[in-house]
């Protein structure tokens, strides 16, 4: 049993504000926070804590702040395998949650730019799941082609490039904020004709929506009237249903499971605050 995830790793700023600051304006923040961050990431770390082991294939090359994203991962039981074969850094993620409403805004550059990535296919060979989040898409792409278990997309926006990806994708889980270059009347249909056998759209804290070859149905995650932190509320959603599939459930009950921990998950501050609360 295991869940290979493939995509971004970032090192993480996040302060939290009473607000967010407009034009010209400084605000102080209340509290600070460096840890790794990333959806792809995130969702190994979530795996762990589920006592699904996890292998992260990312891009982190050698510099100090590779050092402590690799640090922070490993403390976390995450197998991390760099595809980045030399000096390189992990993208800086900046994030301002608002202590109010534990929404929060990121401004990041993600994995733009990064190449040179060494091949990624065999490292998808004792997986049981495979987790891929559209970010380094050749090696996300080239490892799901190899895989002969379920694919899970993590749908956070799309990315050129991403049909690539989806012809290799079993179950595709979309944000509420993803969209096509083109516009469509029925999204999980859209993007289900690009490969995925099932396609869902949450909607943060609302209901999911599962559509699997054609067939609808809805999942309604628990209610959270206690909010902290949304950030990585997400990762976290995939990252359960990732080791959910890992365990051999079925993507109806993988998704049912990942939306309980997404929702303790914004109990707590930040993507991974939820796992010291369950020790």
């Amino acid at each position: 049993m295991r869940l290979v995830c493939c995509g971004l790793a970032t090192l993480d700023v996040v302060q939290v504000v009473d607000a967010l600051p407009g034009p010209d304006a400084k605000v102080v923040a209340r509290s600070l926070a460096v840890t790794f961050g990333g959806p792809a990431a995130n969702a190994a770390a979530t795996a762990v804590a589920l006592g699904v082991p996890a292998r992260l294939v990312t891009a982190l090359g050698r510099s100090p702040l590779s050092t402590l994203v690799r640090s922070g991962l490993e403390a976390a039981g995450v197998e991390v395998v760099d595809l980045l074969d030399g000096p390189g850094s992990p993208a800086v993620s900046t994030v301002l949650v608002t202590r109010s409403t534990g929404e929060r805004a990121v401004v990041s550059v993600n994995a733009t730019g990064v190449t040179g990535l060494g091949s990624a296919a065999a490292w998808a060979a004792d997986a049981t799941a495979v987790l891929v989040d559209g970010h380094h898409l050749s090696a996300a792409a080239e490892l799901a082609a190899a895989a002969d278990v379920p694919v899970l997309l993590d749908g956070g926006s799309w990315k050129p490039g991403l049909e690539s990806l989806l012809a290799f994708v079993d179950h595709a889980v979309l944000s509420a904020d993803f969209r096509l270059p083109e516009p469509a009347a029925d999204l999980a249909a859209a993007v289900a004709a690009l490969g995925p056998s099932s396609v869902a759209v949450s909607a943060g804290a609302g209901a999911i929506r599962l559509v699997v070859r054609g067939v609808g149905s809805w999942i309604s995650p628990p209610e959270v009237d206690d909010v902290v932190d949304t950030l990585g509320a997400g990762d976290v959603l995939h990252g359960a249903t990732g080791a959910a599939l890992a365990r051999g459930a079925g993507i109806a009950d993988a998704l049912a499971a990942g939306a309980v921990v997404a929702s303790e998950s914004v109990r707590h501050p930040g993507a991974l605050g939820w796992v010291a609360a369950r020790a």
